[in-house]
């Protein structure tokens, strides 16, 4: 996630200080990734370094205000018309679990499995009832909007939730599979057992 890019797309709405820019971000993707608001001020700091914000002055409470830079809006398009690459995909720690588990003597990997679809199955029960019950603040006004924002983000936790407990059967039927391949190739094999049959005595 580019927390940049986020920020920036939220300043060419208009000029805010950094924790209207926490409390927007949080609110437009249902908090599903908060932001501490000394990050933001520190991405705030690099963005003004490299010319994507200034200042614009203190509102009547005293809050730095920051808007975009034209070369700021310019970040914004570029972002928004830009695919999200997938080349150097981000690390994914359940893969990198499974991978190692595999190649790690003595680890119960069917156990590994079933643990995490059991705590996967948890979240997407968790992220189907939130779906059913709707916004926790569209009660206060929240505009149609950030409703639709808050429910695509919410459908993407779902959809992940689904394609990981996929994936999981998956992994589990491979490893059944390579296991029976295993007992057959075992059961296939020429005993190497020295041979008991008497042969009779040396002359």
């Amino acid at each position: 996630m580019s927390v940049k890019q986020a920020l920036l797309a939220l300043l060419e709405q208009e000029p805010m200080y950094g924790y209207q820019l926490r409390t927007e971000f949080e609110l437009r993707t249902g908090s599903t990734w908060p932001l501490n608001v000394g990050q933001v001020y520190t991405t705030l700091t690099r963005l003004e370094r490299d010319g994507l914000v200034e200042g614009a002055g203190a509102d009547d409470e005293g809050h730095q205000m920051y808007r975009l830079t034209p070369k700021g809006r310019d970040e914004v398009a570029s972002w928004f018309t830009t695919p999200v690459p997938r080349t150097q995909p981000p690390r994914d720690e359940l893969a990198i679990k499974l991978a190692l588990a595999v190649t790690v003597p003595g680890v119960d990997v069917g156990a590994v499995i079933q643990q995490q679809r059991s705590a996967t199955m948890q979240a997407l029960q968790d992220y189907t009832r939130l779906k059913r019950s709707g916004r926790p603040d569209a009660a206060n006004g929240a505009d149609e909007r950030g409703e639709m924002a808050w429910s695509l983000v919410l459908d993407s936790l779902v959809f992940a939730a689904e394609a990981e407990i996929r994936w999981l059967d998956h992994c589990e039927a491979r490893l059944r599979r390579a296991a029976q391949d295993r007992s057959r190739a075992a059961a296939t094999q020429p005993s190497t057992q020295p041979s008991t049959q008497n042969t009779g005595a040396l002359r």
